[in-house]
């Protein structure tokens, strides 16, 4: 492909817009309510009032690409004034979310709680979570830079920056979507927090998933890393009825368990596909796995100690290559243990732990977009924006659910390009605005679905 020389570039086109998607997407917002929400949840005085405006605009420029706040300005060019109503510039917006405090972050929490809910209602957001879902918990650090971020410092990874703790909910047939968020200081401990993050998660879950918050619904599995390996986490996960898989720390107890293991009662697996271990360098395709039952937390009165099965996988190592030409002499096994009290089969449960994986798809997307910066100083304010990018997630993962099975699944940044950043022109005739689209786009099919199930939505329900 070659340029064609002598042409000339003007911006002098006031019909233009970049992001033709945002059209459907916000409109879909709309329908769930998402104005209603803001206006019955959030109160943020000394804001200049308009938090519905404002937060739309924010989730909105999220959706679009924006990953900072001067790049809310992708809102202010072209038609997109007369496509939208109520887009405020950057600097309203900083000085909105400056505003915040704790207390309204999480009253922005239950508001993207409820949304999730709507969405998940007007859209095939989560199938079969009814029956069985997963809820994900892990955190991930985001980079900052200077010494004007509060709460910024160095944590687990070596990084300095801020801690964000996720939670997300997925099905066996769904892609994950987020169902909380807490932003935590740099240098905190994984597990601070995560107690409650996980109840509120559990409930938020089962809303999404078809159940009423209170009754079983359906099978909710809590999965995370060896992190969240305490009391606290488990204890809150069946307090509200959900069962749960986290890896074990191999602590002494964990290794006299799994040297308790009768040699017998190992059952070789075949990975459908091969993985890459990075300890080992190598391509593993193969294991065994047992399972034994354990007693964790024994430290802790015995009310308060929990009962469940550790399910193990153990991958044979190599051959140590210092010794040529020597063969082995006992087998070696790197062994990788569980502990959960799910109720299902010990390879269904094992291979079912090993999905929590998913949940690091989402903390790549989330980088790619919203999450490459925190913008604000304020702690408070990035909290904020941390609900946001989660409420722009969602919305971005039901409006591909609407497109077609292939965007139900793809990645935002995925989304993003083939149905969201779309290039329109917008023209009036006999008082009514007309979007143009350019010809041939590949994705067409997707996006005219799209717009046409949000176009058959019911309206709003009124405040």
């Amino acid at each position: 492909m070659r340029v064609c020389h002598g042409y000339a570039a003007v911006f002098d086109d006031p019909n233009l817009v970049s992001a033709a998607g945002l059209a459907p997407v916000l409109a879909l917002a709309e329908r769930a309510g998402l104005h209603r929400l803001v206006a019955d949840r959030l109160t943020v005085p000394g804001a200049g009032g308009n938090a519905s405006v404002k937060i739309s605009s924010l989730v909105g420029g999220m959706v679009g690409g924006a990953d900072s706040i001067d790049d809310m300005n992708l809102l202010r060019h072209g038609g997109m004034g007369r496509l939208f109503g109520g887009v405020r510039a950057p600097s309203t917006l900083g000085t909105f979310l400056r505003a915040f405090t704790f207390g309204h972050v999480r009253q922005l929490d239950a508001v993207a709680a409820d949304l999730l809910a709507t969405l998940s209602h007007h859209t095939p957001l989560l199938p079969g979570a009814d029956q069985i879902a997963y809820v994900d918990v892990d955190d991930t650090v985001n980079a900052t830079y200077g010494y004007a971020k509060q709460g910024a410092g160095y944590g687990y990874s070596g990084v300095k920056g801020l801690n964000a703790l996720i939670a997300t909910v997925s099905s066996p047939t769904a892609a994950p979507v987020i169902v909380g968020t807490r932003l935590r200081r740099g240098a905190t401990n994984s597990a601070r927090g995560a107690a409650r993050l996980v109840a509120d998660a559990i409930v938020t879950a089962r809303r999404a998933g078809g159940g009423t918050g209170r009754a079983p619904g359906g099978l909710v599995v809590v999965r995370a890393d060896s992190a969240f390996y305490n009391h606290d986490v488990i204890a809150a996960a069946r307090r509200r009825g959900a069962r749960f898989s986290v890896t074990a720390r191999h602590d002494q107890a964990v290794v006299r368990a799994i040297a308790g293991i009768k040699e017998t009662a190992w059952v070789p697996i075949r990975y459908p596909n091969a993985i890459w271990d990075q300890d080992e360098q190598r391509w593993v395709s193969d294991a065994e796995v047992a399972e034994t039952d354990y007693v964790a937390v024994t430290s802790r009165l015995q009310a308060q100690q929990v009962q469940g099965r550790l399910i193990v996988r153990r991958v044979r190592r190599l051959n140590n290559t210092s010794t040529k030409g020597q063969g082995e002499l006992l087998p070696a096994y790197r062994h990788h243990a569980v502990f959960t009290d799910s109720p299902l089969g010990m390879l269904q449960a094992e291979a079912a732990h090993r999905g929590h994986a998913i949940i690091e798809q989402v903390h790549a997307d989330l980088r790619a977009g919203p999450l490459a910066h925190l913008p604000s100083g304020r702690f408070a304010a990035n909290g904020a924006w941390l609900v946001c990018a989660a409420m722009a997630f969602n919305l971005t993962r039901a409006a591909g659910t609407l497109a077609s099975a292939f965007h139900a699944k793809a990645t935002t940044a995925t989304i993003r390009a083939q149905l969201i950043t779309v290039p329109g022109r917008l023209a009036r005739s006999a008082r009514r605005l007309s979007l143009h689209l350019p010809a041939d786009w590949p994705w067409e099919h997707a996006w005219q679905q799209l717009h046409d199930a949000v176009a058959g939505l019911p309206p709003p329900r009124a405040a």
